[in-house]
Order: C-alpha cells, then structure tokens, then sequence
C-alpha cells in the first residue's frame, strides 16, 4: 500500500502543472484508467477531463499518444453520465506538434499501408459527445489540428497556433489544410501553411478560431472550459448529440439540403421523452429533471 502511494505521489509531481486548480475540483472526481501519456479525470458532474501529459516532449503527438487519448474518448462518449469532454495540456504546450522522431524514418509505404495518422482522426469521426478544447501555449501541427477536430476550441491570449510542416519539407496530416481553411478562409489559410508562420490565441479569436480567448493563465482557461462543459452536460443528452450532429452537417452540406437535415431531426426530436419534459417544465416554470431518453 505504502509503495503504491508513493508511486502516485511521484506521478502527481510529473504531470502538468494544474495541481492548484485540479485541488478545488477534486471532490468531483472518480477513479479512472491508468494511462503513460494522458491524464482523465472527472473534475465536475458530467464532465470528462483528458489531458494530454508528455511534459518532456511538450506534448508532442505520437501513435500511442492517440491509442490512449481514443480509448479515453471512447470511454467518456459511452458513459452516459458523461455530456461534456474537455481536451487540454500544459501551462506551456497543448501539443507542441507531431513526434517528429517517429514519422521521421518512415518511408512512403510505411505511412501508406498501415494508413499511418488516419487513426488521429477518430475524434472527428467517431466521438458523438461534444469536446471542448482548452488551448494554452504552443499548439503547432498536429496540436492545431487536434485543437481544430474539437466542437469548441478555447485559448489563452497568449496561445501559439500554427501549421509549420513546410518547414520540415511536408504538409499537414490530419485535417489542417481542410479546417483552417474552413474557419478563416483560403487567402489567410493559403498564407499561414506556405509560410509555416505561427498566430496567436488572440488572432484565433478575432478570425473565429476560437470560440472564447480568456486572459490569464492555464487556471482561468480550464475554469471557463469547466463552466462551459458543466452547462452542456446539464442538458438532455439526446438534445445536445442533435444539436453537435446538425451543426457539424452544415460542413458538408448544401443551405437547403441543411436545412432539410435539421427540420428532420428537429421532427423527430418530438418522439423523445426530454421534449416533453422540456417544454412541460418550461409551461409549468419548473426546472426540467432530463431523462436523457
């Protein structure tokens, strides 16, 4: 007992520097997976807290990297008491790029056949549970787009945001090209990749990269994240996965055909027991107790 005390001790001194603010929420917290390169936590009802912890490397992003954070999301999105996850790393670094040491030696059909970084992706494409992102110092390449895979992106002012692989005679991986260009348009986005230049937390906000750029530190960034995801998941589930999956439609699709997609599941919306709780508790101007159903 005494040994593994101390080891949790010695693993408390080595993860990212958020021990004052993470103190104030403890009593919220579960027991949760062991992991090398990620911390989870809950840190509020409804909320599932991951953190991203290669201090040494910056958080640089690497394959087990991801296998752990995909089996965290995973786990959060199939917890029904989880509404809301947060993705966030250190004072310093949210992920300061890829882990430029493992695709280094990779050759052409290496990366090709075992469709190397396609599993990077699996926030996007898999997790139905809305992510919050919580930006603090660098997040450079593979950071950006991490960042950018999430439903709601937050920084500090001081956030570096940027696409640099130029600079290392290659491109953007996972998404960057495609969803920086969707949130600040082709000529900037053009501009930003061919010339691998960084941009802060403050441009993020002014472009509409980040939904909310807080001033401060890692602290204050994490407590409007908390607030923000404690709201979410204080809403019917049903009504808030409708809500990220009309959004995201409208990416992909037509006006009209968006349209059409959202009337939809707002039709069908009116089969769940949450609309009836919702509407009779705002008719009766009472608070709605949520079934989720």
């Amino acid at each position: 007992m005494f040994a593994r005390r101390c080891a949790r001790l010695a693993i408390a001194r080595t993860a990212v520097p958020l021990t004052s603010y993470l103190a104030r929420v403890r009593p919220y917290s579960s027991a949760a997976p062991s992991y090398e390169h990620i911390l989870t936590s809950i840190p509020k009802p409804g909320v599932g807290l991951i953190t991203l912890n290669r201090p040494k490397a910056l958080n640089a992003l690497s394959s087990p990297l991801f296998k752990e954070l995909n089996a965290a999301l995973d786990n959060y999105d199939n917890d029904k008491s989880i509404g809301a996850i947060i993705i966030t790393g250190s004072e310093k670094a949210f992920a300061a790029g890829a882990d430029i040491k493992e695709m280094a030696p990779l050759s052409f059909s290496a990366a090709y056949n075992d469709n190397f970084i396609a599993p990077w992706s699996h926030l996007s494409n898999a997790i139905r549970t809305p992510v919050i992102a919580a930006v603090s110092g660098y997040a450079l390449g593979g950071g950006c787009e991490l960042a950018l895979m999430c439903d709601i992106l937050y920084c500090t002012s001081k956030a570096s945001f940027g696409q640099p692989e130029v600079k290392l005679g290659t491109i953007p991986g996972a998404g960057g090209s495609q969803r920086l260009t969707r949130a600040i348009g082709k000529s900037r986005a053009m501009e930003l990749i061919l010339t691998g230049r960084n941009f802060s937390g403050k441009e993020a906000g002014e472009w509409g990269v980040a939904a909310r750029v807080v001033e401060g530190g890692k602290d204050e960034l994490l407590e409007e994240a908390l607030k923000t995801a404690e709201t979410i998941a204080g809403y019917s589930r049903v009504a808030v996965l409708a809500a990220k999956e009309v959004v995201n439609k409208s990416q992909e699709l037509s006006l009209r055909e968006g349209v059409e997609y959202e009337r939809s599941l707002f039709h069908g919306l009116f089969g769940s027991k949450d609309q009836k709780i919702g509407m009779t508790a705002f008719a009766e101007k009472k608070k709605p107790e949520w079934s989720h159903e």
